[in-house]
């Protein structure tokens, strides 16, 4: 509930988990764990990934969107229908898998990437989708400043800047730079639930102190208007960089079956019968980037 007029509440606040390395990662962190989507709906995950090689080669996703943003190196992707490219520090990947895509996520000459991947949920009416890829570029995106804030903006709109990211479901994202001790007020629609990580430095948001690698989670309050969120950064000799999306509920069933995401067991099981039967078309046979674009 809010904590006064035109203001959100936290409700709670998670740390990240470290999970170490594996076949495909240098090291890697779950901040969003997929064990209770009901509870963080529409969003369904979101990990940090350090890697080199081997990294994530040709894989199949049906009926959700990844939206992976570049920390740090260089991501090397490509899909096949046919995009393929390079993302730096600041991009953000916008896919849609839809009703189906194979897609590999590489670092650059098997040098380094470090990335953070959200799964957001599609509604039941979008799953089987067209595939879309949409490459948002730091680059290209608008941006609020305000004294001692910069507002970069991926999806919606945000103290007057809005992102170019194209949704199925309206989703608000941003990632936002705060100097030591700069406030701000994040409006979003009381109809979303939200989350903000805390990528580096610390804050206080909505009077919850919050440190690198939480996150907060501000849940729907209704759907009068639109309420803030009261954003402090630390006191520190650096400044604080948030991550922070919202989006309304879909509350609808979650079936997941690895790297499908459904409403029902029964299309899990259809997703790998199309996949085998060539219905998400063929695994590339794709070179490897040799340069920059």
């Amino acid at each position: 509930m809010k904590t006064k007029a035109g203001r959100r509440s936290v409700q709670r606040v998670t740390s990240k988990k470290r999970l170490g390395p594996d076949a495909q990662v240098d090291d890697k962190a779950l901040i969003i764990a997929p064990t209770d989507p009901a509870l963080t709906d529409p969003f369904l995950l979101l990990s940090e990934d350090w890697f080199s090689e081997p990294g994530f080669e040709w894989h199949p996703h049906r009926g959700l969107e990844t939206v992976t943003t570049v920390l740090d190196g260089v991501l090397e992707h490509g899909d096949n229908l046919g995009n393929a490219g390079a993302l730096q520090a600041g991009d953000v990947q916008w896919m849609t898998a839809g009703r189906g895509v194979i897609h590999r996520e590489l670092a650059f000459r098997n040098e380094h990437a470090h990335t953070l991947q959200l799964w957001l949920n599609l509604p039941r009416r979008a799953k089987l989708a067209t595939t879309r890829y949409q490459d948002v570029l730091a680059a290209g995106r608008p941006s609020a400043s305000l004294p001692g804030v910069t507002v970069d903006v991926i999806s919606g709109t945000v103290a007057g800047a809005t992102g170019p990211a194209l949704n199925h479901h309206p989703v608000q994202g941003a990632l936002v730079t705060m100097d030591p001790a700069a406030s701000f007020d994040y409006r979003l629609p009381d109809s979303h639930r939200a989350f903000a990580y805390v990528v580096s430095g610390g804050l206080t948001l909505a009077g919850r102190t919050v440190a690198a690698g939480q996150t907060a989670w501000s849940d729907p309050v209704g759907r009068a208007g639109s309420g803030a969120l009261e954003l402090t950064a630390a006191d520190r000799d650096v400044p604080t960089q948030v991550m922070v999306y919202s989006g309304e509920p879909l509350r609808e069933p979650v079936a997941f079956g690895g790297p499908f995401v459904m409403n029902q067991r029964s299309e899990i099981a259809q997703a790998y019968r199309d996949l085998d039967r060539g219905a998400f078309g063929q695994v590339p046979r794709q070179a490897r980037l040799k340069h920059l674009r």
